[in-house]
């Protein structure tokens, strides 16, 4: 963000690789003071009105300038992105609303491209708690969504089938405690069962 002076912050990076335009795109949440001024009172700091921007690198030496990936018209933060094996891209977001209506819960786009346009915004997959840092999957048709429950010191999830109709399974999920943002990446499951003896009894 180093052509926009007026750049407060940079939240939550993530990065992907496109196999469409065989680049990585690399996004993140930012407040640029002036911009989206609709919704400058929408957090309890004017300076905290966030959008997602994102830059391509092929070599990550060579970037191109920061560009705006999402603005659904609302304050957001905390984007992660899932190529949908069924075709295009699935954003979770976290809407970050604090004024007039509180908010702090996860949604989802959609589009063709990894870099949009992106289309409607869903309601609402989490509850009434407070929601940020989600983390997708898609295991064997099923979406599952990780994501932290920050006020409650506990990681939640909600799943689907049809990416309209959501159960939150929060109760069946256990994580260390105090853990907070995570990815998600593939190892194999020796390592899973050495990491799983070493931990205390009856923390797994």
């Amino acid at each position: 963000m180093m052509h926009e002076s007026d750049a407060q912050n940079c939240w939550a990076p993530e990065i992907i690789w496109d196999d469409y335009k065989k680049n990585y795109l690399i996004f993140w949440s930012t407040t640029i003071l002036g911009r989206f001024p609709d919704t400058a009172m929408s957090n309890k700091r004017p300076e905290r009105n966030h959008r997602i921007y994102a830059t391509t690198t092929t070599d990550f030496l060579r970037y191109t300038p920061a560009k705006l990936l999402y603005d659904g018209g609302f304050n957001v933060i905390d984007a992660n992105l899932l190529h949908d094996s069924d075709g295009g891209w699935l954003m979770f977001i976290k809407n970050e609303t604090f004024a007039p209506k509180t908010e702090k819960n996860i949604r989802m786009v959609r589009s063709a491209n990894a870099e949009g346009p992106w289309g409607a915004v869903s309601p609402a997959l989490t509850g009434d708690y407070w929601a940020e840092g989600p983390t997708a999957i898609k295991v064997e048709g099923e979406y599952r969504v990780y994501f932290d429950k920050h006020q409650l010191d506990s990681i939640g999830m909600v799943r689907s089938r049809d990416l309209k109709n959501w159960e939150d399974v929060s109760d069946r999920v256990r994580f260390p405690a105090q853990a907070r943002h995570g990815s998600i990446v593939q190892v194999p499951r020796g390592l899973i069962e050495s990491l799983r003896a070493a931990w205390p009894e009856g923390a797994q």
